[in-house]
């Protein structure tokens, strides 16, 4: 009896519901290990390129340097595609000053220091979607892996209680078995569970260090810039930091670049 028993032997007994949520297991666990692997990497990416950018921000000695260097490296992280928001919120607002703009869209319309602070919160938006990416799923499959588990036991011990009634056999040796191999379900259902759950929170928590620390340096640039709208000589500049940003997208290919949402923004 001890060589009928195992995870070989569900699976051979297994009918097509049984198999069914196996499958469903299956898929949640390729999904979510997926996407802890790729997101794992991409938040050290991330991480590691937005603490050299800071660096070189804090050093560099005006913010014409720092258009030299996003004009060099692209917007590789969130706190440089901050800063080329607020340079095209800057080109925006020259060729208004000009008349070069063809009219006044509903994206330019305020104050200009609204405009900016409007532009500066669209990239924060961007980058909170794109480093959020996934973990909808991750938190589908842990709140409900357990449960998909569950069920899988629920109707196991069912069809196993069947069987027991049908041979007439009710002593422990014959329940144990079927029992047994009906829970394997449930400890699958975990093993697909805990492993989403720990990496939902991991990104959760990089996702809020980084977004707070966006946020902050967000107000520093809307300071910088705000006062660049009128003084600053980064207004002849920008305009050319807007079109070799984009042009730099673009020769990235369609696969790491998109066309604008909207006039006046570059996409990375």
């Amino acid at each position: 009896m001890v060589d009928s028993l195992g995870f070989a032997h569900f699976l051979s007994n297994a009918d097509i519901v049984a198999r069914v949520i196996l499958a469903v297991m299956l898929l949640a666990s390729v999904g979510s290990w997926y996407l802890i692997l790729v997101k794992g990497a991409h938040v050290l990416r991330l991480r590691r390129r937005s603490a050299a950018f800071l660096a070189a921000f804090w050093e560099a000695r005006n913010l014409e340097a720092v258009a030299t260097r996003i004009r060099e490296t692209g917007t590789t992280e969130p706190f440089s595609h901050l800063l080329h928001h607020g340079f095209t919120a800057l080109e925006q607002l020259d060729r208004m000053k000009q008349g070069n703009d063809g009219g006044t869209s509903l994206i330019d319309c305020g104050a200009p220091d609204e405009m900016l602070a409007r532009a500066l919160k669209r990239s924060i938006e961007e980058d909170k979607a794109q480093l959020e990416f996934g973990q909808t799923f991750l938190a589908t499959v842990a709140s409900a892996a357990p449960f998909v588990g569950l069920l899988g036991t629920v109707w196991g011990i069912y069809h196993a209680l069947i069987a027991i009634g049908a041979s007439g056999e009710g002593s422990l040796d014959k329940v144990a078995g079927p029992v047994g191999e009906a829970l394997i379900m449930t400890g699958m259902g975990l093993a697909v569970a805990i492993p989403a759950a720990v990496a939902y929170n991991a990104f959760a928590r990089a996702n809020r260090n980084t977004l707070s620390t966006l946020n902050s340096f967000a107000y520093d640039v809307h300071t910088f810039l705000a006062t660049g709208i009128k003084s600053s000589p980064m207004r002849s500049d920008a305009r050319a930091t807007s079109e070799r940003m984009i042009a730099l997208t673009q020769t990235l290919g369609p696969a790491e670049s998109a066309p604008p949402s909207h006039p006046g923004l570059a996409v990375r």
